[in-house]
């Protein structure tokens, strides 16, 4: 196999500029007009033909092989989270209140050297390989939209790749399993609407905030009662609102969170029990009760052929690094699930954390950052993953 991580080395100066740029200026989802301003312009600098506006603001470019084949996709995300900073970083955002908390950038600068090196090779590979910089990963939609408007088609991919780097382990590791993965997702609300009243007085109310507590203390047993212990179930509540004063019970209180799973089984009774929790609960205590359950993002099972020819590439490539195949990495979720549910495919995590450098934040947290030399290895990685996919 070429040597791409050597390749992706060279490169690092190249991927680190414009990591750097883009973590400079982030843009939310479906806002992400900047960004596909620089993707646009660095793919056709190497001579590829771009096509914009898929789901508003990505991109698909097409590298296409001296040698007939088939076409397999490979997908960056490109867009950026509503937080404010806070590395103190020479190259933090200078967006009041948007970051890059979650490596996207990354994603993207990695895309971009990926297009290098296999553009560099085009000779040596069997088939085509269509990239997609794919907008509005962060819970909203971008990746059924981009599907709806032809991501998957013209060419037709028959295989996929995506990638995360990964601040839950350290430089050097390397996620890569066959089935589940990454876990589905969906979000909740609740709305109890009781009778307000004076906080001396209890008694002549209905309370919502009491009922809320006791919603809150009964569903964790969906987890701990009604989960097979061999399973993974995660119902957490994240938000809960209700009143503006000490000494008055409110009218109403509206709560939210999600519910996380592997298993289709267990996600089907946790809806179920968390339906029944919150109305029995609920209305026993008074409260008129409404929920609403929206599903966000399938689980991430990997194809084991797919992830098959990814091990293979980690250890042609990146021999002296720790590979995890254990799967279940994380509750976490990800809407490169949508595309797995139509084409096989496998998602890889590249480690990217350093304690030496204090770069030991979690995805998600304003002072999220992570070791750039990550790139290197994921961009290698992902271009002879995509070589190695293409010939089995």
């Amino acid at each position: 196999m070429t040597d791409f991580y050597q390749e992706a080395q060279k490169l690092f100066p190249f991927t680190q500029a414009i990591r750097r740029d883009l973590h400079q200026h982030p843009e939310l989802g479906f806002q992400e007009v900047r960004t596909s301003s620089v993707i646009a312009r660095e793919l056709r600098e190497i001579g590829l033909e771009v096509t914009t506006g898929l789901a508003k603001t990505g991109l698909i470019a097409l590298i296409e092989g001296a040698k007939p084949g088939p076409v397999i996709m490979l997908r960056f995300d490109i867009d950026a989270l509503p937080i404010t900073e806070q590395t103190g970083a020479g190259y933090a955002s200078q967006t009041p209140g948007l970051m890059h908390a979650c490596g996207h950038d990354g994603h993207v600068a990695i895309g971009l050297t990926v297009a290098r090196l296999l553009n560099d090779h085009r000779d040596e590979i069997n088939g085509s390989v269509k990239l997609v910089f794919q907008p509005a990963e962060e819970g909203m939609g971008g990746a059924e939209r981009a599907i709806q408007e032809g991501a998957l088609e013209n060419p037709a991919p028959i295989k996929c790749l995506g990638l995360h780097i990964w601040n839950e382990k350290p430089l050097g590791w390397l996620g890569i399993s066959a089935g589940p993965v990454m876990a589905a997702a969906a979000s909740f609300e609740i709305t109890l609407t009781g009778k307000g009243g004076h906080g001396a007085i209890p008694h002549q109310s209905l309370d919502p905030v009491v009922a809320a507590a006791q919603i809150i203390s009964a569903a964790q047993t969906i987890s701990s009662r009604n989960t097979d212990p061999q399973k993974a179930c995660v119902v957490s509540f994240c938000s809960i609102h209700g009143g503006e004063a000490f000494n008055v019970i409110p009218q109403i209180v509206e709560i939210k969170g999600t519910v996380r799973t592997f298993d289709p089984e267990v996600e089907k009774m946790a809806y179920r029990r968390l339906g029944e929790i919150v109305r029995g609960v609920g209305e026993a205590m008074g409260c008129k009760v409404e929920l609403n359950v929206s599903a966000v993002t399938p689980a991430v099972i990997n194809d084991p052929l797919a992830a098959g020819a990814v091990k293979r590439a980690a250890q042609a490539l990146l021999p002296d690094h720790e590979l995890d195949d254990q799967g279940r990495f994380t509750m976490g979720a990800e809407d490169f699930a949508f595309y797995l549910q139509k084409i096989p495919g496998a998602f890889f995590f590249v480690g990217s954390t350093n304690a030496q450098k204090g770069l030991i934040y979690g995805h998600h947290h304003p002072k999220f950052d992570f070791d750039e030399s990550a790139m290197p290895r994921a961009a290698a990685l992902m271009a002879g993953a995509a070589v190695e996919l293409l010939k089995a």
